[in-house]
């Protein structure tokens, strides 16, 4: 074993959201594990959370949910790890910091909350799916907008090999 640990993606999103975009989140959620990859979403059983999950564990892969509960209640069934915290929204800081590279698909203001947390951290931010950027170009230079899951995948592949993975490495 080389010592290093596996990237962590999250994968933030809605809880309810069109079909186009489940099957958008797991196929990026297969596409992630197939790259030894572990995925990180908020954990619970609905939308964006559920889709990724699912495409993950389909694929053989580490799915760690932040969990806002402090049981299991809403888990998504697909969780290789659930994380239970008891804090609600207040979770959404540990999704971002946690996450090495964000993938935010469409959802609603959780997600918004989440897209801006990535740009004030300055984490690498992927919006896939989007119709219209959730936030202005000048918001982050980190943030790049992709329409399918294999240039999200090529992008974060190209993050790594910047040696991106690891904040403390990234450039301020």
């Amino acid at each position: 074993m080389s010592g290093e640990r596996s990237p962590i993606i999250g994968v933030m999103g809605g809880s309810q959201v069109a079909g186009e975009v489940e099957t958008l989140a797991r196929e990026l959620g297969r596409a992630v594990a197939l790259e030894g990859w572990i995925v990180l979403s908020g954990g619970r059983d609905a939308g964006v959370m559920a889709a990724v999950s699912a495409g993950a564990a389909a694929a053989g892969g580490t799915v760690v949910g932040i969990l806002p509960d402090r049981d299991l209640t809403d888990a998504s069934p697909h969780l290789t790890i659930p994380i239970r915290t008891g804090l609600g929204d207040a979770r959404n800081v540990i999704n971002i910091l946690s996450s090495d590279v964000v993938v935010a698909l469409p959802g609603g203001a959780g997600t918004l909350s989440e897209i801006a947390l990535a740009v004030k951290n300055g984490k690498p931010l992927l919006l896939l799916g989007w119709r219209e950027p959730p936030l202005p170009a000048a918001a982050g230079p980190g943030m790049s907008s992709f329409g399918r899951v294999s240039e999200v995948i090529a992008e974060i592949r190209s993050l790594m090999g910047k040696g991106l993975d690891h904040p403390a490495e990234r450039p301020k």
